[in-house]
């Protein structure tokens, strides 16, 4: 990706009073694009930093020259290098106030008009929005709201239902365990099992822990403990999002295939010591932290690339984004904890100074009820998590659903790989086959 010139946008769309403005920052590649009116593909970007999107999308780079399309990848406010206040974006909930997909969505409009209108021979191309996880989110939302702006949006791994009251809250943790479960024996069990191991264990076992587990921070008491849970719990989750055919580096560098490189340390029958179970469980962690054996110690505090930006993201469930999660221990691994909504607008008010607004995306993009739009389609991967919250059947001719079984966290948007399942090629020529009837479609437009 190359940079171009930011675009100077108005930090609030929506309001008249605050009349600043800030420089998005957005990426074009027009290799590909010798035709005047050749298709456009705009990756919606989400939670992070726009260059590393760029780089882990490589379904559009491949599509590119089949479809003479030009690539734009646009970075989400108060991400990456997009601060609407520089510096001081973050400081307080002032200067965070304008961080919101409804914002975001009007950027991404401001930006397609901006360059069709300043791009030589891309006033008549058509536009198809791209994005996956929450930037699929945006790309389907992009489509309902601003209809005039792209001709279709192609939806990766998008939970656009992950909202209070559309989905059920465990099945989310009950898909990850699912994932476990069929990738080893007894591998699901042993983790399970492993949190009672752990509270055992810790009671005068701390120092054994944190060496078995080699980790950077000794564990020294028991609110450490239970860090350390949730800790390993974010991992199995993450495992499961990118549980990839191949090598790959998404969030960690990993193995083909990584839960099952995981559960290879946790096959243990129902004999097994807690000490050993747990040097099995610290084994299976390594997977993921140090695969490529260069890590010297295991840091709780972190378990994704730090491409992301975690507190913005926190910030946005913390008012609209809202999705309830919960585990019961019965159909899934973890621990049981229900889902409290009192509980964690108490602890965004206490981080934040705001509450979130339970049914706002709901109200906003209209929950479950799709009917009324067009030319989107939603891919879900049958491994990833987050396929519960997603649209996995078709809502009508040009709404569609195309699922992954052995796909993760929108395997169909990175690279073709020759590890790939069959399930994956398909959807790919599949999603390129409605591009090319959407771009038919807007070229027979008046």
């Amino acid at each position: 990706c190359h940079s171009k010139p930011t675009l100077v946008i108005s930090i609030d769309h929506f309001g008249f009073f605050e009349n600043g403005t800030f420089k998005q920052r957005y990426l074009v590649a027009d290799q590909h694009w010798h035709q005047a009116g050749g298709p456009i593909l705009f990756y919606t970007g989400n939670e992070g930093d726009i260059t590393w999107f760029c780089n882990n999308t490589g379904f559009m780079w491949q599509v590119a020259e089949e479809l003479g399309a030009m690539l734009v990848f646009a970075e989400h406010r108060y991400y990456g290098d997009s601060m609407p206040f520089g510096p001081d974006s973050y400081s307080d909930s002032k200067h965070l106030n304008y961080l919101s997909s409804e914002q975001a969505l009007a950027d991404f409009a401001v930006l397609i008009r901006e360059l069709k209108g300043s791009w030589p021979g891309a006033r008549s191309s058509a536009v198809i929005a791209v994005g996956g996880s929450y930037g699929g989110m945006l790309a389907a939302w992009l489509r309902m709201k601003y209809p005039s702006a792209v001709v279709g949006a192609l939806a990766a791994s998008a939970p656009i239902w992950q909202f209070p009251g559309m989905v059920p809250c465990g099945d989310f943790h009950r898909i990850v365990s699912q994932d476990f479960a069929s990738s080893g024996p007894n591998c699901d069990v042993n983790i399970r099992r492993s949190w009672g191991a752990i509270d055992k264990i810790a009671s005068t076992g701390l120092a054994w822990l944190s060496g078995t587990f080699s980790l950077c921070a000794p564990l020294k008491s028991r609110p450490d403990s239970v860090a350390f849970k949730e800790w390993l719990q974010e991992t199995w989750v993450n495992l499961a999002m990118v549980d990839y055919p191949y090598e790959a580096s998404f969030l960690q560098p990993l193995p083909a295939w990584p839960v099952q490189a995981v559960c290879r340390h946790l096959g243990f029958d129902s004999s097994v010591s807690d000490y050993q179970l747990l040097q099995g469980v610290s084994e299976a962690a390594r997977v993921y932290y140090n695969h490529t054996g260069a890590t010297a110690c295991l840091n709780t505090s972190s378990t994704a690339t730090g491409s992301l930006g975690f507190l913005g993201w926190y910030y946005q469930a913390c008012t609209e984004m809202v999705m309830p999660l919960c585990t019961d221990g019965v159909q899934d691994m973890f621990e049981p904890q229900a889902w409290d909504f009192q509980a964690f607008s108490d602890e965004c008010q206490a981080l934040f100074g705001v509450r979130p607004r339970a049914s706002w995306a709901e109200t906003l993009y209209g929950g479950k009820d799709l009917s009324a739009h067009s030319n989107i389609i939603f891919s879900n991967g049958g491994l990833d998590p987050w396929s519960g919250g997603g649209v996995t059947r078709n809502i009508s001719d040009s709404v569609v659903a195309i699922v992954i079984p052995q796909g993760a966290h929108h395997l169909d948007l990175r690279y073709d790989n020759e590890r790939d399942p069959p399930a994956v090629r398909g959807a790919r020529a599949l999603e390129v086959d409605y591009f090319k009837a959407w771009v038919r479609q807007a070229r027979r437009a008046p």
